[in-house]
C-alpha cells in the first residue's frame, strides 16, 4: 500500500509578517476608536466638536497607517495574501464604516426627520460601494489583472481622507456653530459622489513605485524635508486647509490625468518610462 503524504507537504505555509500587519492593526485600531468617538458625540453636548475632532484625526491617522503598511511590506519584501486580506478588513472599518457613520451622525440623521431611512440609505450606499471596490481590487489582484501602478476607481482610503479633511475644514471655518451650519450639507453630496467614484472606471496612480531609497536631486529632497517640517511645526493651523486640498487634488487628478503629456505624468507619479522595460529585462535574464 502506498503511504499517504503528509497534509502539509503540498500546502503553502501561511505567512504572517509582523511589521506590515502591525501597521494594518494600527489602521484598524484607529478606525474603531473613531467609531467610538462618533457614537459618543451628541450635537447638543458641549464636547460635540471635540469628539468629532478626535474622530477626524483618528481617520486621518488611519490613512497614514494604511500608507505605511504596504510601503513597509514592499520595502522588506514581505507581501502576503494574509496581509492583503487583513488590510481590506481594516479598510472597510476605518474608511468605510467610520466616514459613513460620521456623516450620518452630524448631518443625515437630522436631514429628513420624517424619513430617517433616507439618511441610513445614503450612508449605506457609501459603505457598500467601498466594500465593492475592495472586493474588486482583491479579485483583480488574484486574477493577475490590473496594474500595481494604478487603481481602478477612487481608493477608499483617499475617499475617507477627503470626507474627514473636508469635515475638519468646515469645523475650522465655523467651529462654534457647526451643528447648525448649512455648510455641513455638502457632506452627504460628497458621500454620494465618492460612492460613485469608488466603483467607477477612472484610474488613479498608486504611487507604489515611489522609492525613498532612490537617488534624487538635492533640490527635491530639500523641498520634501521643508514641507514635512512645515507640517510638523504648524500642523494645527495647516492641516485643516492642506489636507482637503491634497485629497481634492488627487480626486481631480484622476480626471485630468489622461489628458496630460506622458512626460508630465511620469514626473508627477515618479515612474520613469524605462522602469517597466528594465523590470522585464531583469525577469528575462
Amino acid at each position: 500500500m502506498k503511504a499517504e503524504a503528509p497534509h502539509s507537504s503540498g500546502a503553502e505555509k501561511l505567512r504572517i509578517y509582523f511589521w506590515p500587519n502591525l501597521m494594518t492593526a494600527g489602521n484598524l485600531f484607529c478606525g474603531f476608536l473613531a467609531l467610538t468617538r462618533i457614537v459618543e458625540a451628541t450635537p447638543d453636548a458641549e464636547n460635540f466638536v471635540r469628539s468629532i475632532h478626535g474622530a477626524l484625526f483618528l481617520i486621518l491617522l488611519a490613512t497614514i497607517f494604511d500608507l505605511l503598511d504596504g510601503r513597509v511590506a514592499r520595502m522588506a519584501g514581505k507581501e502576503s495574501p494574509f496581509g492583503q486580506e487583513f488590510d481590506s478588513l481594516a479598510d472597510i472599518v476605518s474608511f468605510g464604516a467610520a466616514p459613513a457613520f460620521l456623516v450620518h451622525r452630524i448631518v443625515l440623521r437630522d436631514m429628513w426627520p420624517a424619513h430617517p431611512q433616507v439618511g441610513w440609505m445614503i450612508a449605506s450606499v457609501y459603505l457598500i460601494c467601498g466594500a465593492f471596490r475592495l472586493a474588486r481590487f482583491n479579485c483583480m489582484a488574484r486574477m493577475g489583472q490590473g496594474s500595481s501602478r494604478e487603481f481602478l476607481g477612487f481608493p477608499i482610503p483617499a475617499a475617507a481622507g477627503l470626507v474627514a479633511s473636508l469635515t475638519l475644514l468646515l469645523l475650522w471655518i465655523e467651529e462654534k456653530g457647526f451643528p447648525q451650519s448649512r455648510w455641513r450639507y455638502l457632506l452627504p453630496v460628497l458621500l454620494v459622489f465618492l460612492s460613485a467614484m469608488m466603483v467607477s472606471e477612472v484610474k488613479y496612480p498608486s504611487f507604489k513605485s515611489f522609492d525613498f531609497r532612490a537617488r534624487r536631486s538635492f533640490a527635491k529632497m530639500l523641498g520634501i524635508v521643508l514641507v514635512i517640517a512645515f507640517f510638523v511645526i504648524l500642523w494645527e493651523n495647516v492641516l485643516p486647509i492642506a489636507a482637503p486640498v491634497i485629497f481634492s487634488a488627487y480626486l481631480i487628478y484622476g480626471f485630468v490625468r489622461p489628458w496630460l503629456p506622458k512626460r508630465t505624468r511620469e514626473g508627477i507619479e515618479d515612474e520613469p518610462e524605462d522602469d517597466e522595460e528594465e523590470i522585464n529585462h531583469r525577469n528575462s535574464a
